[in-house]
């Protein structure tokens, strides 16, 4: 799930400030305030000490997270509605986590590279591993292939952006329309994972709904990021 309120989520490319501290790359998330006129600087990325720097609590909940993704796996041998039901849960509570460990990150200013890194890439996969399943079970019918395509494609070609935008010393701001899109996804996922009747309502139904709602975000929100990314690019152009 990630249950990232988009890990991923985007918006507005600006140029790297060169105040900022040369030895902390840009973050996308889990960014920790400015600090305060006058006030002693405090560090944006905790200090490479090793593995106790690593485990700490919002990485460890980053690392359970991303167990998720072996659990779903064995979804197809577990297709009762017991087994869909469980499935759907552990999904929620893995995207209900994305937002426990960067609170926990960014009040705790436990920010480390490494869980810059894994933190939304375990929402990526966790997410792009239940739709495969999903459709590889029928769940997804085929004719909306084209929709798990988009989704799982768009991740892949973000995250590659993000990157060359890091490199160049480029930031890369959350955005509300990332947000809803993340938001209506997990709704999606985590319905179909139901599949069968939930609360009174056709979850596999309701699941499809929002998949055409989420893809159509996905769409919307990766359009909006590379425009932005390439609108930044041209502005910092000297010529």
């Amino acid at each position: 799930m990630a249950t990232s309120l988009d890990s991923e989520s985007i918006g507005p490319v600006e140029p790297l400030a060169a105040a900022a501290i040369p030895s902390s790359p840009a973050l996308s998330r889990h960014a920790l305030r400015q600090p305060v006129p006058g006030a002693a600087p405090a560090a944006v990325l905790a200090k490479p000490t090793g593995l106790a720097t690593f485990w700490n609590l919002p990485n460890t909940i980053t690392a359970l997270r991303a167990a998720v993704v072996p659990v779903l796996l064995l979804h197809p041998f577990f297709p009762s509605e017991a087994g869909s039901t469980a499935m759907a849960w552990i999904f929620i509570a893995a995207a209900v986590s994305d937002i426990v460990d960067g609170w926990l990150a960014r009040r705790g200013q436990q920010v480390t590279h490494i869980g810059v890194l894994l933190d939304p890439l375990a929402d990526k996969l966790i997410v792009s591993t239940a739709l495969i399943v999903l459709l590889a079970m029928g769940r997804v019918p085929l004719w909306a292939t084209w929709m798990v395509v988009t989704i799982v494609g768009r991740e892949l070609a973000v995250t590659g952006l993000r990157g060359i935008a890091s490199a160049g010393g480029q930031i890369v701001a959350a955005s509300s329309l990332g947000k809803l899109k993340t938001v209506v996804q997990n709704i999606a996922v985590g319905a179909l994972l139901f599949h069968y009747e939930t609360l009174g309502l056709p979850a596999h139904r309701v699941g499809l709904m929002f998949l055409f709602g989420a893809t159509a975000l996905t769409i919307a929100s990766g359009y909006r990021y590379f425009a932005d990314y390439f609108r930044g690019l041209a502005g910092a152009d000297p010529s």
